[in-house]
């Protein structure tokens, strides 16, 4: 047995970010002030590796010498001092010790290293043993934490494991209707006694044999509400509706919606009448009468799926356009970063496994408010600030790893989501027509896994996300929490993208709710199933564990055998693992087996049964219409108006939440999330370009969403119709044509139990829904329910979220930020009837004459009206240019404030323009900075910063500068270097480490710039396939004249720093010996971007231009001073041109480029520093807005000292930057004032040209 070695690494306490934050929130949240100190440390337990790895390793992989402090067995603790460590429990996914071990694999060259984690807190002052407690409790989450031991271990190996035979639950034919109940309550079961009933019948009467665990929990995951919708295909026996005014309305939409049923279904039909059936009759009925040609029909439904004409610079193509929405409520209750991690890792799979490239999302969620404090915390439950963190961390931790666009994020405050909070996430996906067959799995086809191994993590989660949220759920429910690997997805998202693999899937289906039983279960009828064929994270795991583990980032897919070897290889070379579980029989039967024992052997159609029928009474309440959120209420002053509106947390600035999301990865981006010359002005939805490969295209996706909980809360039926009119309106207000919008809908409902009044709400919703596709024309195509919002005796409320997409050409889409003063603000206006509803032909004339004005050029930008009613909009639009407005005096200040959802407000050249029916001016634009109405002011800047400060202390914009020391000195000497020989191809190799996500980016823009691009996939599942890519990478080298490190998160960016990964393996003899040739024998240049400037950095190849071993006077790349993730729009000013990379700019220029990193700053000894600028390797600053090299933030977005944002190596020959000069070209980023083209690519392939 190999010894354990343990290492503790911590920051130098300039540097310690995380212990400093850790201090604040002791103090501040948890008001223990008489914690004076606090260190973090992060502690790794190491078996497998020598003395002599171990030595190398510590500098390079477990820390940066240059910002960590080391200490070998043993912390140095005093008497004074209190300490306890922090543990995954076992079996939860670790990405530090799984990157830990990939990198000292690379090491040793064998896979039998092994890695614990634990993280060290030690704190100073005077401190209790109460006050200790109350600090564990607020840090560690006992869902996927724990307490770890203080003592090292003796080894890391696992245990040895006895299996024991999945059980038969003898007994079962003959238990009585108690027993079978109390079966339910002992087991954790989702399934009703109706269910189980249904279940003992089948076994006694069709088996005639007690069924095995495992076959009772498929069922209970098969029938869950999560997986079959159980609430929704409830039987309708009674609707009764109040009596009221308005129950003429909704009694003559019922008659519309059985119309629409017999026109369907045939007038004499038989079909049950259930919430389903109300959501998708739309549908229906608009594809049978001609209103849906576009739609893909098929048998294998991956996501919502229509077919788009893609215009390309080499003609036009088909493609299908797929989106799908998904909610991961529970789990985020419970494990927020786990939970919203896997939100979107699920979201992503769907269209993923309909064979898509996702490459955008929309991040939607439902929070109580995060500022309350902790103390006000019920019992129970996290607290809102600390799940809404966490949360955003998880999401955008994942989104930012697998390289997708987060185009646009909004948290949703209402009391109500106190009692389960909603984390919704949706996607957008497409794949050319041609690439996607839907095909019948036939007897023989045989079943591949794709993908991660599979543990306990997400064990139970559909079943438990169909409960509803009760006290003891925090602690007992664990191991329903899936765990995220965003580097194994990003794998598959490749895989699918290949042609060759994607034509040959005859179906798919990803492991989402119910892991094996479901993913493989439901790709056929008949299917032998071998469970042992299943690779595990761990043994020891039961043939039920198996069945119904939802571990992530597994795909299954139905192929014919003869294509095994294909898709195996082009499997290998992804760097993913696969293997055949399973067979497709003509038996019509579902069989599992594990360890020579049969666990699951099911009819075929008692599954697809979905329990027993389940029959409800619905009553549907009026709204009270004496009292309603369209009230006027009185104003005094616009200043207070304008004031208090921009303070509510429906209308208040998440920039500090939005730029924690990668919204310019992919460079398909149209509408960045802020723009402006200010970056003030926010979006409503999102825009992106169709993601076609080595080509360019003006056609891309229009995406955005409606929902109001006051209104939906007052009327769930208005609730729906608002929030369809809502996600319609932002998408005429984007440019976008509303007559092709397809719309995908989020359900979310407390626990209905069996009361009728409760059901009434998710069938006037629904009813709301469906007056609108009617009215319109325009159906929802896919959706998702969640019913078990409810935690003790609160609920949250009434949800039906819309969204909306259609396809549009860029050249339409609209901008919302002002572009002018003297022009006229118009707000078109939509006549609604005595209780609120739109007349909808009135809408449709309305929008179309919008649509008109700006297929006329007329319209310069254009805003909705929403909670915050004309006030916000007007301000919105106006901060992003520093454009003032003077209001119109003759207008009531009452009716700026109206929640006049579906308006839409357009800047306009004059009075004149605009002739279109029920309009008024708002006013015009004026030059000065401020906003007037009657005799009164309020700047643009004070409102802002009413605007911005509501949510800071949850989501900070703002980090403390910390220094304000800086350096401005000017190089304009340029590089006398000169290729001694020109290619006319010259030849880019790019590696592709696990984790790298921005090498389709990197690569076009070399190509746009005339090179020929070689994509290297560095391969680690085994040492062999790490030394074949190794040597594969340095023929690759040898053979090209310019080497790029593109972004990402090379392993996670873990061990704790990033590009540590990447440069362990270039620190291999041979890459080092061939990179030094290609400097300094073959005239070669390097470039590194974000991710790949990191790794330049840790390797010393900047700035000595030569890899080097690191030491603590050298320069590297930390943690953001904020302490986040960041994602926005920066400017920089170039310093210094004397590299061949730097031939097409010029000393002075200022650039507006895209950043996205958590580790971007820049930190060197002064004297280092001091001569890098003296050297002129300080290419590039960040600027403030009057172009001056800054250390304020947010212009200075990092900390970097000196303001650097990039530097060139010593003799010019290597450059490293930390923002995307690659994400850029025309058509993207429609709203960002400023040049984003550096033209470095094209310096650096002309360089080989002789400087053509």
């Amino acid at each position: 047995m190999s010894k354990v070695y343990r290492v503790y690494v911590e920051k130098k306490s300039a540097y310690a970010i995380e212990a400093n934050e850790l201090l604040n929130n002791i103090q501040t949240q948890l008001k223990i002030e008489t914690v004076t100190g606090v260190h973090v440390v992060n502690r790794y337990d190491l078996q497998g590796v020598s003395e002599d790895v171990l030595k190398q390793g510590i500098p390079t992989i477990l820390s940066e010498p240059m910002v960590d402090e080391i200490y070998q067995e043993d912390y140095p603790l005093n008497e004074h001092q209190k300490a306890f460590a922090i543990e995954f429990l076992p079996g939860q996914y670790d990405q530090r010790a799984d990157a830990c071990e990939q990198c000292f694999q690379v090491l040793t060259g064998e896979k039998n290293v092994k890695v614990k984690c634990a993280k060290l807190i030690v704190l100073e002052g005077q401190v209790s043993d109460d006050d200790v407690k109350d600090i564990q409790n607020y840090l560690i989450n006992p869902v996927d934490q724990r307490l770890a031991s203080l003592d090292k271990p003796e080894h890391l190996n696992d245990e040895d494991v006895h299996i024991n035979p999945v059980p038969i639950i003898d007994g079962f034919m003959d238990m009585s209707d108690d027993e079978l109940k109390r079966f339910i309550q002992d087991n954790g079961m989702a399934m009703n006694e109706d269910d189980l009933k249904v279940t003992q019948d089948y076994f006694k009467n069709e088996e005639k044999r007690n069924p095995t665990e495992t076959e009772l929990k498929v069922l209970d995951t098969y029938w869950s509400d999560h997986c079959r919708h159980t609430t929704f295909a409830t039987i309708i026996t009674d609707l009764d509706i109040e009596n009221g005014a308005f129950k003429e309305i909704l009694e003559k939409d019922v008659e519309n919606y059985k119309t629409s049923r017999h026109l369907v279904y045939g007038v004499n039909t038989d079909r049950p009448l259930t919430l389903m059936d109300l959501a998708t009759i739309s549908m229906k009925e608009l594809r049978k009468t001609g209103y849906l040609d576009d739609l893909e029909v098929s048998k294998e439904i991956n996501a919502c799926s229509v077919e788009l004409t893609v215009h390309t610079n080499e003609g036009d193509e088909e493609w299908l356009l797929m989106f799908k929405n998904e909610t991961h409520n529970h789990p985020t209750e419970i494990e927020p970063f786990g939970g919203a991690a896997t939100c979107l890792g699920g979201a992503i799979r769907d269209p993923l496994s309909g064979r898509a490239y996702v490459y955008q999302s929309m991040r939607i969620t439902g929070a109580g408010d995060p500022r309350q404090p902790l103390d006000e915390t019920m019992k129970g439950k996290l607290p809102q600030r600390k799940i809404c963190q966490e949360a955003a961390h998880g999401f955008s931790s994942y989104g930012n790893q697998i390289g997708l666009t987060t185009g646009f994020v909004h948290e949703i405050y209402d009391d109500g989501f106190l009692a389960k909070r909603m984390e919704l996430g949706a996607v957008v996906a497409a794949a050319p027509k041609d690439q996607v067959k839907r095909l019948e799995p036939l007897k023989g086809h045989i079943v591949l896994l794709i993908g991660g191994r599979t543990g306990r993590d997400g064990i139970g989660g559909a079943t438990g996300s169909s409960k509803s949220h009760e006290l003891k759920t925090t602690t007992t429910a664990g191991a329903e929490v899936q765990k995220g690997n965003p580097v194994e997805e990003r794998k598959i998202q490749r895989l699918f993208r290949n042609p060759e693999v994607s034509k040959r899937i005859v179906r798919c289906n990803d492991f989402g709710a119910g892991g094996v039983c479901v993913a493989v279960g439901e790709l056929a009828d008949g299917l032998e199933i071998n469970l042992d064929a299943v690779l595990k994270k761990y043994e020891g795991l039961t043939g039920t564990e198996l069945a119904i583990s939802e571990s992530q980032e597994r795909m299954a897919i139905v192929i014919d055998p003869r294509d095994e070897a294909f898709i195996k290889a082009a499997c290998d070379q992804e760097n993913l693992e696969v293997v055949k579980v399973a067979t497709v029989t003509d038996k019509n039967r579902l069989t599992m087996s594990y360890m020579g024992q049969t666990v699951v052997d099911i009819d075929r159609g008692f599954l697809d049964k979905n329990g027993a029928s389940r029959y409800q009474n619905i009553h549907v309440e009026l709204p009270d219409f004496d009292q309603t959120p369209f009230d006027e209420v009185k104003q005094t002053s616009f200043v207070k108006t304008s004031k208090d509106v921009l303070s509510r947390l429906s209308v208040c600035s998440q920039k500090g939440l939005v730029e924690r999301f990668d919204s310019s990865i992919g460079n398909g981006t149209v509408l960045s999330p802020f723009g402006g010359k200010t970056l003030r002005t926010e979006t409503e939805g999102m825009v992106a370009l169709i993601p076609v490969l080595q080509k360019e295209t003006t056609t891309c996706s229009i995406m955005s969403y409606g929902y109001n909980p006051v209104i939906s809360k007052w009327s769930p039926y208005h609730g729906s119709i608002y929030a369809i009119v809502e996600s319609i309106a932002k998408i005429v207000a984007m440019g976008g044509d509303y007559h092709t919008i397809r719309f995908s809908f989020q359900e979310y409902f407390e626990k209905l139990l069996d009361i009728p009044e409760k059901w009434g709400k998710p069938f006037a919703a629904l009813l709301g829904a469906y007056r609108v596709q009617s009215e319109m024309k325009l159906p929802s195509i896919g959706g998702k329910d969640s019913m078990s919002g409810s935690f003790e005796d609160i609920h949250v409320p009434p949800t039906l979220v819309s969204f909306a997409i259609t396809g549009g050409d860029v050249q339409d889409v609209m901008t919302p930020e002002l572009k002018a003063a003297g022009h006229t603000l118009v707000e078109v206006m939509l006549p609604k009837d005595e209780f609120h509803i739109f007349d909808f032909d009135a809408l449709k004339a309305q929008y179309d004459g919008i649509m008109e004005l700006m297929k006329n050029k007329q319209v310069y930008s254009a805003y909705t009206v929403k909670d915050g009613g004309v006030i916000e909009a007007v301000y919105k639009m106006a901060f992003g240019n520093a454009i003032g407005v003077q209001l119109n005096d003759e207008l009531a200040l009452e009716s700026f404030v109206q929640k006049d959802y579906g308006h839409i407000i357009l800047e306009v050249e004059n009075d004149s323009v605009v002739t279109l029916p029920h309009t008024r001016i708002i006013g015009h634009t004026v030059d000065s900075s401020v906003m007037i109405y009657r005799d009164e002011t309020l700047s643009l800047d004070e409102a802002y910063q009413v605007y911005e400060s509501i949510l800071n202390d949850v989501y900070p914009t703002t980090e403390k500068a910390p220094t304000s020391d800086m350096i401005v000195k000017d190089c304009h000497q340029r590089s006398e270097l000169k290729a001694k020989q020109t290619y006319d191809e010259v030849k880019v190799v790019i590696p592709v480490f696990p984790g790298t996500n921005c090498e389709y980016d990197s690569k076009r823009a070399f190509e746009r710039a005339g090179a020929t691009v070689q994509l290297v996939l560095m391969r680690n599942k085994t040492a062999q396939e790490m030394k074949d890519s190794v040597e594969e990478l340095e023929k690759a080298i040898r053979q090209s004249q310019i080497m790029m490190l593109p972004g990402g998160f090379s392993a996670g960016d873990e061990p704790e720093g990033s590009g540590k990964f990447i440069a362990t393996v270039l620190r291999s003899p041979k890459l080092k010996a061939a990179i030094d040739d290609l400097l300094e024998n073959r005239d070669g240049l390097m470039i590194g971007i974000c991710n790949g400037f990191q790794a330049l950095v840790k390797l010393g190849l900047l700035p000595y231009g030569h890899i080097k071993d690191m030491d603590e006077n050298d320069p590297t790349l930390t943690f953001n001073t904020i302490g986040r993730h960041l994602s926005q729009m920066v400017n920089t000013r170039i310093a210094s041109v004397k590299s061949p990379w730097l031939t097409g700019v010029n000393v002075g220029d200022i650039h507006t480029v895209p950043i996205s990193h958590g580790e971007g700053r820049f930190v060197a000894p002064k004297e280092v520093i001091e001569q890098l600028f003296e050297n002129g390797q300080v290419f590039s600053q960040y600027v403030d807005e009057n172009n001056q090299p800054t250390m304020v933030s947010p212009y200075n977005p990092n900390g970097s000292m000196m303001a650097i944002e990039g530097i060139v190596s010593s003799n010019g020959r290597v450059l490293g930057k930390m923002a995307h000069s690659e994400r850029q070209g025309e058509n993207r980023n429609k709203n960002i004032y400023g040049e984003m083209d550096q033209k470095l690519f094209e310096a650096g392939v002309n360089y080989f040209k002789g400087g053509k």
